[in-house]
């Protein structure tokens, strides 16, 4: 029992954290996508959708190359730590926010912003009110982020290790579950996980709903 809270309390806050990070990266970086217009604009959102489907595994060996002990930041003993999983979470999620988050922002009625600054508020006024009008595509690439780093298990695994105790997750506790035959243990992770992910994201709609009454 222990070892399951453990498990469960790790993979709360690897996703959590990873998610946060992704928000306070992708959110900023769409906000200016979505505002901006330069010649290669086009370019850069098929780099970001491109991000929004990049398979976990490949963000997993992309982490795993950088921080081997031969690799470029092999010094920094990251390799097989929650910290290496927070690192591959948030590449992961941080296009979904970042792409989400820019074609939220991007269906505002243009008028808007010229209209907030024509009253003369500031640039950072300008921003809050437009993230307040989106709000709900928002959490909605909120959700999206978290969504896809709470199940994840190919970059966990390759990062991470599976280590009992300091790097295993709900995802890759299955994973070895499965492998060794024990069903009714990866049922029961499995059942853990999707009420996590319940959990999480019926807040986070209950705050959209609620958004969209007011």
């Amino acid at each position: 029992m222990d070892e399951l809270i453990q498990i469960t309390l790790l993979s709360l806050g690897v996703s959590g954290i990873a998610t946060a990070i992704s928000l306070l990266i992708g959110l900023p970086l769409g906000t200016v996508l979505a505002l901006s217009v330069f010649r290669s604009r086009g370019l850069v959102l098929s780099v970001v959708n491109t991000g929004m489907a990049l398979p976990p595994v490949v963000a997993g060996l992309a982490i795993a190359l950088l921080l081997w002990r031969s690799g470029p930041l092999g010094d920094l003993n990251m390799i097989y730590t929650p910290s290496a999983i927070i690192l591959a979470e948030v590449v992961i999620a941080t296009p979904v926010i970042l792409g989400l988050s820019a074609a939220g922002i991007g269906q505002l009625d243009p008028r808007l912003q010229v209209q907030l600054q024509g009253l003369g508020a500031s640039r950072m006024q300008t921003v809050f009110w437009l993230w307040r009008e989106a709000r709900l595509s928002l959490l909605a690439a909120l959700m999206a982020g978290f969504g896809s780093v709470i199940s994840e298990v190919g970059a966990a695994m390759m990062v991470g290790g599976n280590i009992s105790g300091q790097t295993r997750v709900l995802t890759t506790a299955m994973v070895l579950d499965v492998g060794r035959g024990n069903f009714g243990s990866a049922i029961q992770l499995a059942g853990i996980l999707l009420a996590l992910a319940f959990l999480v994201n019926g807040i986070l709609t209950w705050a959209q709903q609620s958004g969209k009454r007011h």
